[in-house]
C-alpha cells in the first residue's frame, strides 16, 4: 500500500479495511469523494442491520422495510404504491407481500375506492411482531452512532438536509 492511501485509511480508522472508497485517489473530485464516504457509511449500516435482523428476528431487510411502511399506513397501501415508496419492482413487492401473507403478518384487503384493486395491510400479529423489531432496530442505530457526539449528527442532519433539498431542486429542473 502506498504512503498516501496508508495515511487516508489509517485517518480514517479503517487500515486495511477494502470499502467502495478504497478506488479513490487524491485526484479524484471531492463531490466523488463525498457521494463514496456516504455510500461507503451507509453500506455498513445496511449490512449490519441486515445481519442483525436476520439472526434476532428471522426476517429481510426488504420485509422489514414493507412493514414500516404499512405501519404508517394503517388502512393499508395498494401495492403499486408500496412498490413506489420503497423504490423497487412490484414484483419485489408480490414476493415479499406473498411471504409475510404466510407468516400471517399482512393481509391483502378489497381497496373500498375502487373493488378491483387490493390494498396491504398489517395484521394485529404484523402490528406486534414490527413494534418489537422496530424498538429494537432503533437501538441498533443508537448504538451504532453511540460515538458520534450530539452536535456532530445535528450538524450532518442539517448539511445533508439542505443536500437533499438541492438534489430534489436539481430534479425538477
Amino acid at each position: 500500500m502506498d504512503d498516501d492511501r496508508r495515511m487516508r485509511t489509517a485517518e480514517d480508522g479503517a487500515a486495511d479495511e477494502l470499502d467502495l472508497e478504497s478506488r479513490l485517489t487524491d485526484e479524484h473530485h471531492q463531490s466523488l469523494r463525498l457521494w463514496l464516504r456516504m455510500l461507503s457509511c451507509t453500506t455498513r449500516i445496511e449490512n449490519e442491520i441486515r445481519s442483525r435482523l436476520r439472526t434476532t428476528f428471522g426476517i429481510t431487510l426488504p420485509r422489514f422495510d414493507l412493514m414500516a411502511q404499512l405501519e404508517r399506513h394503517p388502512d393499508g397501501l395498494r401495492m403499486g404504491e408500496l412498490s413506489r415508496r420503497m423504490m423497487v419492482t412490484g414484483g419485489n413487492i408480490t414476493g415479499i407481500t406473498d411471504q409475510l401473507e404466510r407468516e400471517e403478518l399482512v393481509v391483502r384487503v378489497q381497496d373500498a375506492r375502487d373493488r378491483r384493486a387490493s390494498a396491504v395491510r398489517l395484521t394485529e400479529a404484523g402490528r406486534a411482531a414490527f413494534a418489537e423489531m422496530a424498538a429494537v432496530h432503533e437501538r441498533w442505530i443508537e448504538e451504532m452512532l453511540a460515538d458520534v457526539p450530539g452536535e456532530d449528527k445535528a450538524s450532518m442532519v442539517a448539511l445533508l438536509s439542505t443536500m437533499k433539498r438541492r438534489l430534489r431542486v436539481d430534479d425538477h429542473e
